[in-house]
Order: structure tokens, then C-alpha cells, then sequence
């Protein structure tokens, strides 16, 4: 079964001597998801969460960093997942449509803090996650991501191994039984995108939670079912369309998932960014909105799914609406989290350029999601001219990474007076 051989892995996994490359892509990962989570603390669901739990803070070793306080490990896993993924500047998983940082480095540092483990402890666990969750999330793609949110649903099996993997006693039984745990109790249903609530956040902060209790749970003996991915009924069966199980063990403990994330350079839904880069492409070589007559995007389909929205009401909609941030690159230059405050969105400029644009699903582009996640951007001006640009990748890809330095100042731009907490610089753990 799937999971003996996952499970195996991830006890030897966090217990293994790794190399310094994949340790410093678990270091990169950690504080990429730090800058995550930062701005975040001061958004929703932040607020709420710390209102519905005020009774329970202030107990427990696990950290809320940003918020001053403490909680036990399943309550912090909960709400720094959520917080992690508020602003859209979360790391991603290309081949599975998957954002591992937030349920998998929540949970870990959850865990590693209440356990008092080491850094080279938390960094194990750390991959051991990665590896073992975006292995199991390429293995359901595409099908999956019709109507589940991968974050919600596969991010439990990365910080369920997280956790069993600190829990002091990470062998394969107890690593099995909190990936099978983690397993039944996946959800997270794409209606959440969909509006202005905040129950996407949510999806990575039960995935968390989930993986917490489950992983710690099965080092004490609760046990789950040994065939939960490829069961007649499991979670393939019923959350995807033929699975490629081969993915999910496939170079496994030889080829690092870890070492091909994409860090977001952009603080918006990643199914927009190639075209963001190819505009501002565009921009660099001298194009300016004023001269626009329109502006045509070709891209796969699932972008236009999930972004197509010309007519974003709400700082949410808008992280979600390719025309809007599209527009708002090539007016201002970037799109960080000042993008999305109300000035911004009510930008004459802005909105006016929206206006000029076309999104049109590129039958050759669709075909190759979600390897690759491309888009070129047409653009005709008052001259009669024409310029476009082709970004195959997006600047965070494999392809063409974030450098250490600028991994994560690009997160704190705020939109209001409040001095963000920086995090913590590399340093040997």
C-alpha cells in the first residue's frame, strides 16, 4: 500500500543527516512562509480567530508569531495556518496547485515548539511534509482541483507527517497512521474562492490542525486506515478522476520537491502571475497605460476560472481578478499588498485599463496545466502598433527563483502605518 511506503520514508526522513542544499530549501521555505504570515496577523481572519480562541491564548509553548502570545499546538497550528495564507504570498507547489508552506510549517512549528525540539529537527519535519504531501498532491492533478482546494485537502498529509515526524516517535506505524488520520479528514471545496469570505484561509489552518491532532494522536496509538489514498472509496476514488499513483512515491528521498517551489513575487493568486510578468515586461520596454488601446491575454483555462472576474468589489475579489491586477501592474509597477486598499482598487487608471482587456484560454497553454503555468500578453496601442510578450514561467518558479535576499521584503509593504515584525535572518540551526 501507498502509505507504507510514504510512511517509511518520512520516519526515515526525520531522522536523516540532510544535505546542506535541501536544508537550505527548508530554511528558504520557513522564512518565505514567516512572510507569509506576518502581514497576515494584521488581516482577516487574524482578528477573528484570536477572538474566538482569547480563552485559550496565553496557554501552551506554541507561538503565534505577530500576535504576542501562545497557544497549544493544535489551536496555534489552526490559526497560523489560516493567517499564512490570508494575503496571498504563500509559497506553491506548481505540479499539485498547492500552497505546502502554510498547513505544513504551521504544523511543524507548532509541534517543534511544544516538544521543545531543535532546528534541524523542525527543518526534517519540514520536508519530510513537502516531500510526502506534494507527492500525493501531483498524483490527484488535474482532476482534483475541479471542486477541492488542494491546500485544504492534501495539505493535511504534510502536516500530519510534520507532526509525526517531531513527536519524538516518528517510526513507520505511527508515521502511517497519521498520514491515514490526516487522510479522512481532508476538505476544502474551491466555493470558497468564490466570494468575499474568508473560509479559503481556513482551508490551510484545518489542514493544519488536522495534521497536528493526527500526527500526535497516532504517536500515542490511534490508528487509521492503511489504504485510505487508493481504497475503493479512499481519497482518490472519491476526491479526483484516475489518480496517478506512481507520482506519489516517485524519486522519492532522491528528488526533493522541497528544491522546486515557487515563491510568489506577486500578492495574488498565482494562476496570474505569468501574465503580471509579461506586462510588466512590457512596461520595462517603455509601454505605458495612456497608449493602450487593448490589451488581449492568452493563458490556460483554469486561470481564467478561478481569475476571470472583471468586476472584483472587495480586496478579495480583486487578489482574484487577472484583469484588475493585471491592470494594476502596468499602472503602478507591481502588485504587493498595497494593491488591494481602497484607493487602489478605485483607481481611475486602473479601471479604465480593465476595461481594455481580453482573457482568452490558450488551447496548447491549458494542455500543459499544471506543469507549466504560462501566458502572453498582446497588446495594441493608439498608434496603431503592436508589442506582446511570452512569459513561459513566472518570476518564484523553479525556473527563474526569488534570490535569499529578495525572498521576502517584497511581503511587507502594508497599507497601513503599523511596522511590520521582520523575521528572523538565515543563521545555522
Amino acid at each position: 500500500m501507498l502509505l507504507h511506503t510514504l510512511a517509511d520514508y518520512g520516519a526515515r526522513e526525520s531522522a536523516a543527516r540532510l544535505s546542506e542544499d535541501v536544508l537550505h530549501h527548508a530554511k528558504r521555505a520557513f522564512l518565505d512562509w514567516l512572510a507569509a504570515l506576518y502581514p497576515g496577523t494584521r488581516t482577516a481572519p487574524c482578528l477573528q480567530l484570536l477572538g474566538a480562541h482569547g480563552d485559550e491564548l496565553g496557554h501552551g509553548a506554541s507561538s503565534l508569531p505577530g500576535c504576542g502570545t501562545t497557544a497549544f499546538a493544535p489551536t496555534a497550528a489552526w490559526i497560523n495556518g489560516s493567517v499564512s495564507h490570508a494575503v496571498e504570498f504563500d509559497d506553491i507547489y506548481r505540479d499539485a496547485v498547492y500552497h505546502p508552506g502554510c498547513p505544513t510549517i504551521a504544523a511543524a512549528l507548532a509541534v517543534a515548539e511544544d516538544r521543545a525540539a531543535s532546528g534541524r529537527a523542525l527543518l526534517n519535519a519540514i520536508v519530510a511534509g513537502y516531500e510526502i504531501s506534494t507527492r500525493i498532491g501531483a498524483a490527484v492533478q488535474p482532476s482534483h482541483y475541479r471542486y477541492f482546494h488542494t491546500t485544504g485537502t492534501v495539505g493535511g498529509f504534510g502536516a500530519a507527517a510534520a507532526a509525526a515526524a517531531l513527536a519524538r516517535r516518528a517510526m513507520p506505524q505511527a508515521m502511517l497512521h497519521a498520514l491515514a488520520t490526516a487522510g479522512t479528514l481532508a476538505s476544502g471545496l474551491q466555493q470558497a474562492f468564490r466570494s468575499d469570505a474568508m473560509s479559503k484561509a481556513l482551508h490551510a489552518g484545518h489542514a493544519a490542525e488536522v495534521g497536528v491532532r493526527a500526527g500526535l494522536g497516532a504517536a500515542h496509538g490511534l490508528t487509521g486506515v492503511a489504504d485510505i489514498l487508493e481504497g475503493e472509496v479512499g481519497f482518490g476514488a472519491a476526491l479526483a478522476r484516475d489518480p496517478d499513483w506512481r507520482l506519489a512515491t516517485e524519486a522519492l528521498g532522491e528528488r526533493y520537491n522541497i528544491a522546486r517551489i515557487t515563491q510568489k513575487n506577486h500578492g495574488c493568486c498565482g494562476h496570474t502571475f505569468a501574465a503580471i510578468d509579461a506586462v510588466l515586461a512590457l512596461r520595462a520596454q517603455g509601454l505605458r497605460p495612456e497608449a493602450v488601446r487593448a490589451i488581449d491575454v492568452d493563458t490556460y483555462q483554469i486561470a481564467l476560472d478561478v481569475t476571470g472576474n472583471f468586476a472584483p468589489a472587495t480586496a478579495f475579489e480583486a487578489k482574484f481578478s487577472l484583469p484588475y491586477v493585471l491592470s494594476h501592474a502596468l499602472v503602478h509597477g507591481s502588485v504587493r499588498l498595497d494593491a488591494f486598499g481602497e484607493r487602489r482598487r478605485a483607481d481611475e487608471t486602473v479601471l479604465g485599463l480593465m476595461r481594455r482587456v481580453a482573457l482568452h484560454a490558450d488551447p496548447e497553454l491549458s494542455a500543459r496545466f499544471p506543469g507549466q503555468r504560462a501566458a502572453r500578453v498582446r497588446v495594441a496601442t493608439r498608434d496603431g502598433s503592436k508589442v506582446s510578450h511570452y512569459a513561459p514561467y513566472r518570476k518564484g518558479d523553479p525556473e527563474a527563483p526569488l534570490s535569499d535576499q529578495g525572498l521576502y521584503p517584497a511581503a511587507f509593504l502594508w497599507t497601513d502605518d503599523r511596522p511590520a515584525e521582520p523575521p528572523p535572518p538565515f543563521h545555522d540551526w
